[in-house]
């Protein structure tokens, strides 16, 4: 048990529940409503009232129930020789908070009342002070408390507020824990803040919590709508500390503090034994991300790729003379999903939107019904090509709103995710811009589906087109590669919770010398080895606009420079589906045929994954 003075200014926040019913209540196309509250002894009703402490008084509301001491500075009471506990909690300000349906808007006073603070014989009786957000700084205020942490053993922890004046920066040198949701803080005061790192620095936002090595992301949350920026930040820095002085992990300290802020109601905020429960629970349900990756690309099986998108899916259907509507669409997957025996030779299967949303024959939705053979189903969440500015070149769409679709794809049984870049060979291109531009946007991917307990696949696909030898095909794919997992190392991807899946390194087809199946095993397997991180889960080929045999011919002799640091097999789409297309041509009293072909490519390129010397 920790001994705790918080430092801050308590507000009453006095809730008032507007009548929607009789009130002129306007809503934009935003979805904001609006009231006209006019001066001119115009009348207004509430059916609710409610009076809540926030500010210091819920840092000290969530410390208490963490089993601390936790006092707020009183000027009275603590200015004496003797301090005192105080017996009431002071209110230093008031603020009205109109709620319409949930939505709120804020009525506070502009006059700030400066938060005192005197350190006459403080270090005797605390273990910590608490700087907390809802202090406003003075000159006398930042001077004691320097003071005081310089001359006694009592730490500090320190609630960064934004725009912090000049005269407080020194306080950054003498805290021991620090709290923001400056996202600049780092940025503009990085000589004051670099002994923090990586432990005791912590940036908050109403989306999640991260430090230099540890992070996590909340749930949408519905109740900042209701508590103020205040609470929400108060809850979450006061859980930290509060689980922090109690031995927790950095890891678990995260987790309460995304449980309590979750859970609290406006009413109190949780108990540490409840959310020491309620983190056992969410622990026991996460997706254990390292195990789910090697499942994916483990046991001599490979992943199917069935997420071609609308226009894609458009080009087969029109060669073959296929309607392109829904129903032929939903019967195409079908096709695949319900092949006998598929389980034994992939892993998972790669969908696209439409189809996880789409039935098999027994009525279940293709997501579960993978599942319930044993088939892990994913989701490819890019939302395609567009031009680099002033340039044919291209990069990948698709981040906006991806935390949402995650979200949703989660609660679906998705469990991993792709994302394709494209680069082309040409005599000027791919240019650095747009190999950075790329590689900066997978890993950014990448990231968001492990926040959102995803298996990412990143594909950075050099383009099997083009007039090239295999020597240029190979220096090209290195340097994507070099910078791909330079990229994802800064931007915290874990390696072990990710896949590569990957071009071959084949001459392009307007080479006038193609590349035999050894030279694309030579060529593949060095490439490989001398950029892929050994700590990857796993490497996965693409087909890239091979034959499919020859794409089961060429894995067949990757395989043969064996073995790798990971594992090794393919995410094939054409070549594994296009002899199925052509005996099913739109029929289904053709599916015996189809599922036929389509299971002796599945035979052939899982026998590849064994050596053959």
């Amino acid at each position: 048990m920790s001994k705790i003075l918080i430092v801050g200014n308590v507000l009453e926040d006095i809730y008032l529940r507007l009548d929607e019913q009789h009130e002129n209540l306007e809503t934009d196309e935003t979805g904001t409503k609006w009231l006209n509250l006019g001066f001119n002894d115009s009348k207004h009703e509430f059916f609710g009232r409610e009076n809540l402490l926030s500010g210091a008084a819920v840092t000290k509301e969530v410390l208490e129930n963490f089993g601390h001491v936790a006092d707020i500075y009183d000027e009275p009471a603590h200015s004496l020789e003797t301090p005192n506990t105080p017996n009431t909690v002071p209110t230093r300000g008031y603020r009205y908070i109109l709620v319409a349906g949930n939505q709120i808007s804020y009525l506070s006073p502009a006059r700030k009342i400066p938060t005192p603070f005197s350190p006459k014989k403080l270090a005797k009786k605390y273990d910590w002070i608490f700087l907390d957000r809802s202090a406003i700084l003075s000159i006398e205020l930042v001077q004691n408390l320097i003071k005081l942490v310089e001359s006694t053993h009592v730490h500090l922890a320190f609630y960064v507020p934004k725009r912090l004046p000049a005269y407080a920066k020194p306080l950054l040198r003498v805290a021991k824990l620090i709290f923001s949701d400056d996202p600049f803080l780092v940025e503009q005061n990085a000589v004051a803040v670099k002994h923090f790192l990586p432990d005791n620095l912590f940036l908050l936002s109403e989306t999640g919590i991260k430090s230099e090595k540890n992070s996590i992301k909340f749930k949408k949350l519905t109740k900042t709508n209701l508590y103020t920026h205040l609470t929400t930040y108060s809850i979450i820095a006061a859980t930290i500390l509060g689980s922090r002085l109690n031995q927790k992990t950095k890891q678990e300290q995260l987790l309460m503090a995304k449980i309590n802020i979750e859970n609290s109601k406006l009413s109190g905020t949780l108990p540490e034994k409840d959310l020491e429960n309620l983190a056992a629970e969410e622990q026991a349900s996460a997706i254990d991300l390292h195990q789910m990756a090697k499942q994916l690309v483990g046991n001599g099986k490979g992943i199917l790729a069935a997420d071609e998108s609308g226009g894609s899916i458009h080009k087969k259907f029109e060669s073959m003379h296929i309607p392109d509507d829904y129903q032929h669409r939903r019967d195409y997957r079908n096709l695949f999903f319900t092949t006998p025996d598929l389980e034994k030779y992939v892993n998972g299967v790669i969908l696209f939107d439409e189809t996880a949303r789409q039935t098999a024959d027994d009525g279940r939705d293709f997501v579960k019904y993978l599942t319930g053979r044993g088939i892990i189903p994913g989701i490819k969440v890019d939302k395609g090509l567009a031009n680099m500015p002033g340039s044919q070149e291209k990069y990948t769409l698709g981040l906006n709103g991806l935390d949402e679709r995650l979200e949703e794809y989660f609660d679906m049984g998705l469990r991993f995710a792709k994302w394709r870049a494209a680069f082309e060979i040409t005599p000027t291109t791919p240019t650095k811009n747009t190999v950075y531009k790329n590689v900066e946007i997978l890993a950014s991917y990448a990231k968001k589906c492990q926040e959102a307990n995803i298996v990412p696949i990143v594909e950075p696909e050099v383009v099997f087109d083009g007039d090239y030898p295999v020597e240029h095909s190979a220096a090209i794919t290195g340097i994507i590669l070099k910078e791909l997992f330079a990229e994802l190392e800064r931007q915290e991807v874990d390696l072990a919770a990710t896949i590569l899946k990957v071009n071959m390194i084949l001459a392009g087809k307007q080479y006038k010398t193609q590349s035999t199946p050894r030279e694309v095993g030579d060529w593949t397997a060095k490439v490989l080895k001398k950029f892929v991180p050994e700590n990857l889960a796993g490497v996965v080929f693409l087909s890239g606009g091979q034959t499919p045999e020859q794409a089961t011919e060429n894995l067949q002799e990757v395989t043969n420079h064996g073995p790798f640091p990971w594992p090794v097999t393919f995410s094939y789409a054409r070549a594994l589906q296009g002899p199925a297309l052509e005996a099913w041509q739109g029929n289904n009293e053709n599916y015996p045929a189809a599922k036929a072909a389509f299971k002796e490519r599945l035979e052939a390129n899982c026998k590849a994954l064994q050596k053959s010397l």
